[in-house]
């Protein structure tokens, strides 16, 4: 009953548990919340020369997070300086950025880059999002994940017991 386990020995049986890809391709925001998926659209997103999108968008879910003022002044600056100044080195392309200054920057609220981080999240899930479902880095990993993993999948157990009687 060996095949009925994945190769660390746990059982990989329970319904409960959807494919990381699955969940990814059901939504940009699924795929956003999963540390795995992050990382996955990264290399994507590097290989694109756009990765600055996804790190904006991060960069912004955490500035909303933060409670402290002088923390938030500190992100607001970086988040300012690293994406969005005429002279950032990860420049995003949005509108209204120029609307944006260093004195914005002194009274920093948790929403005040809301409206850019729309924007990015809008250009990431209608251009870079769905090509990303047809790249290979995808496809490899969604077909990795479909050949070592759920047994109730037919496909998948018929592979393991050809294995089986085949030994």
């Amino acid at each position: 009953m060996e095949y009925l386990h994945d190769r660390d020995g746990s059982s990989s049986s329970s319904p409960q548990n959807p494919k990381s890809t699955a969940k990814w391709a059901a939504s940009l925001e699924n795929l956003l919340e999963d540390p795995e998926g992050v990382k996955r659209f990264r290399e994507f997103l590097k290989k694109e020369f756009s990765e600055e999108n996804v790190l904006f968008w991060l960069a912004c879910e955490d500035f909303k997070k933060t409670q402290d003022k002088k923390q938030m002044q500190e992100k607001a600056k970086e988040i300012y300086m690293t994406f969005l100044s005429s002279k950032a080195s990860s420049q995003v392309n949005v509108e209204g950025q120029s609307r944006l200054n260093e004195k914005m920057l002194e009274e920093p609220h948790p929403l005040m880059f809301q409206k850019l981080q729309d924007q990015i999240f809008n250009l990431m899930k209608y251009d870079s999002y769905s090509r990303f479902l047809k790249s290979d880095l995808f496809l490899k990993h969604k077909q990795t994940e479909e050949e070592g993993e759920d047994p109730s999948d037919a496909q998948t157990a018929a592979k393991r017991a050809s294995r089986i009687y085949n030994t």
